[in-house]
């Protein structure tokens, strides 16, 4: 035995953790290196929602902490604090964007996007907008990076507003934000109007 007590995660261990290295601003996850403990019973559901042992989290500051200290390894997800890892479940993304302002027009634009927890961000070079068409049925679904490594799932009346705004550009239609083009989809493929 290494003599290190063994814990067992909790989402009250993780609570206690993340108030205790709060500073302003997001935490320096990426300066972070704890010890993986495990997976903990919690989802994020595609509607943004965050789960804790089946039950929804109702406290919309407690779920905010949290997302502080979100943070994606490849397709896997993890709250981590100086001292604690722990795998969490997100069912499509961990946010939603739930508004966008534009301001400009053409090239000049610039997207601001909002998510379900107050978070913004500007679409351009470091928070692209993807969009990510399902195999059989077509159906869009529309993502912008939020910070870090995090995507929202634009929700439909986001994506319906941004439709409004697209333009026609090197064979697709999509959006400018932030100096770059964002296609949505190729032109040939637009639905005749």
């Amino acid at each position: 035995m290494s003599g290190q007590k063994t814990v067992t995660p909790t989402a009250e261990s993780l609570v206690a953790s993340a108030k205790a290295a709060k500073t302003r601003g997001l935490p320096p996850l990426e300066k972070w290196n704890p010890p993986f403990c495990g997976d903990l019973d919690m989802q994020i559901k595609r509607d943004g929602t965050w789960f804790y042992q089946g039950t929804p989290i109702g406290r919309r500051e407690l779920v905010k902490l949290f997302a502080t200290i979100l943070w994606r390894e490849g397709d896997k997800y993890f709250l981590v604090t100086p001292v604690e890892k722990v795998g969490i479940t997100v069912e499509d993304a961990p946010f939603v964007a739930v508004d966008f302002e534009a301001e400009g027009t053409g090239e000049a634009q610039n997207l601001r996007f909002e998510t379900n927890l107050g978070d913004f961000s500007v679409a351009g070079p470091n928070a692209p907008i993807r969009v990510v068409r399902d195999e059989n049925t077509g159906e869009p679904s529309p993502y912008v990076r939020i910070r870090r490594n995090l995507e929202a799932l634009i929700d439909r009346k986001s994506f319906y507003r941004l439709v409004d705004l697209g333009v026609h550009h090197e064979g697709w239609f999509g959006v400018w934000s932030g100096g770059e083009f964002f296609g949505i989809i190729p032109s040939d493929e637009l639905p005749e109007a």
